[in-house]
C-alpha cells in the first residue's frame, strides 16, 4: 500500500508523498498559479535560487541550468557556519510547459536518480508532481529517511510566494541585456583587483558625479556586496547581491538586485565581467542581463546604458592613473 505523508493534494499548501513502487518516491503540490508561469519558476535560475533553499538560513550562491536535453545544471547551498552542500545532473527530456527529466546526483556516497517533473493545468490550479526513480529500495528509504519530504515542502512554500508575487506584477522577466567591451592600457591583473578589492571599486564605482559611501565586497564564490551609491542631489542607490563565480583573474559573475523601500527586489541584474589579455592591455567585457523587474524600475533601467558607460570611463579612469603611479 502506498504511503503517505500529506492528505487533500487539491489544497495549494499541502505535500503529498507517496512510494507507489519499491523503487519510486512521488511528492504532488498544487499551486494557485497558470502552468507557465510554475514551469518558468521551476526552470529559471533567477527564481530557482531563490526558492529551492531547504531549512531555514541556507543560501544558493550557484544555481546553473543550462535547460537543454543533455544540459548540465549545477545547484551548490551554503549554511552560515560554512557547511556546503552540491547537487548536479543532466536533462533528459524537456517539453515546455509539462515535462522535464533529468539525472540527479549528490556525490558519491549517494547513487543517482531519475527525476520527472509534471506540470498540470486544472481550472487555473497547476500540479507539480515529482517522481524519483531509486536504483533500488534501500536506496529509496534512505533518501525518504534524510527528511526529504520536510525540505520540499518548505520550498514548495517559498515557491508560492514567488508565484504570488509574479502574479501580482511583482516579477517581470524582461530580458533585457547590455554588453559593454573596452580595451584598457593596464595590466589585466590590475583591472581585476579594481573590481574585487573593496577599498579600490569604492574609488571608481558609478555613474560620472556619483560616490560610494558604502562598497562591501567578500571577494569568493559566494560571497556577498553591499554597495551605496550617492547621486548628485543626495539620493543613496542600494545594491545587493553576491558573487556567483570568481576565477582570478579571467572572469566574475556578480547577481545583484536592488530592493524597494519594503526590501523586495525592485529589479535584478547578472552581471558576467571578463577579463583578456589584449597585447599588454586588459579587454573588458560587461555583460549585464535583466533577469526580473517591476513596472517601477522602468525608470533606473531606462538610464542603464548611460549609467554602465559612465561607471566603465570611471574604470579606465582610474586603473589608467593607478599604472601610472
Amino acid at each position: 500500500m502506498p504511503a503517505s505523508t500529506a492528505s487533500n493534494p487539491t489544497r495549494s499548501n499541502a505535500l503529498t508523498v507517496t512510494t507507489p513502487s519499491d523503487r519510486e518516491i512521488v511528492m504532488t503540490r498544487a499551486f494557485d498559479a497558470p502552468r507557465r508561469m510554475v514551469f518558468e519558476a521551476y526552470t529559471q535560475p533567477e527564481h530557482v535560487s531563490q526558492w529551492l533553499l531547504g531549512p531555514e538560513g541556507w543560501t544558493m550562491p550557484v544555481c546553473e541550468i543550462d535547460l537543454r536535453v543533455g544540459g548540465p545544471w549545477r545547484y551548490v547551498w551554503r549554511h552560515p557556519n560554512g557547511k556546503e552542500m552540491e547537487m548536479h545532473g543532466v536533462y533528459r527530456e524537456i517539453a515546455p510547459p509539462e515535462r522535464v527529466v533529468w539525472t540527479e546526483s549528490w556525490g558519491p556516497e549517494w547513487p543517482e536518480t531519475i527525476n520527472t517533473v509534471t506540470f498540470t493545468e486544472v481550472d487555473g490550479m497547476t500540479t507539480i508532481t515529482i517522481t524519483v526513480l531509486c536504483p533500488s529500495k534501500d536506496v529509496r528509504d534512505a533518501m525518504i529517511k534524510t527528511g526529504m519530504a520536510s525540505g520540499v515542502s518548505v520550498s514548495f512554500d517559498r515557491l508560492a510566494t514567488i508565484l504570488r508575487r509574479m502574479i501580482n506584477g511583482v516579477i517581470v522577466s524582461t530580458h533585457r541585456e547590455l554588453v559593454i567591451t573596452r580595451v584598457f592600457d593596464a595590466p589585466r591583473e590590475l583591472v581585476f583587483k579594481a573590481w574585487t578589492d573593496q577599498d579600490r571599486l569604492k574609488q571608481w564605482w558609478g555613474p560620472k558625479n556619483f560616490t560610494t559611501p558604502v562598497c562591501e565586497v567578500d571577494p569568493r564564490p559566494g560571497g556577498a556586496v553591499r554597495i551605496h551609491m550617492r547621486g548628485p542631489d543626495g539620493t543613496i542607490y542600494l545594491m545587493l547581491g553576491f558573487l556567483r563565480e570568481m576565477v582570478e583573474p579571467e572572469r566574475l559573475v556578480l547577481d545583484s538586485y536592488t530592493p524597494d523601500a519594503e526590501g523586495n527586489p525592485l529589479f535584478k541584474v547578472t552581471n558576467t565581467v571578463t577579463f583578456e589579455e589584449h597585447g599588454g592591455k586588459t579587454k573588458l567585457t560587461v555583460h549585464a542581463s535583466v533577469t526580473m523587474a517591476t513596472p517601477a524600475a522602468a525608470p533606473a533601467l531606462a538610464g542603464m546604458e548611460q549609467g554602465w558607460s559612465e561607471t566603465v570611463d570611471r574604470l579606465a579612469e582610474y586603473v589608467t592613473s593607478r599604472r601610472a603611479a
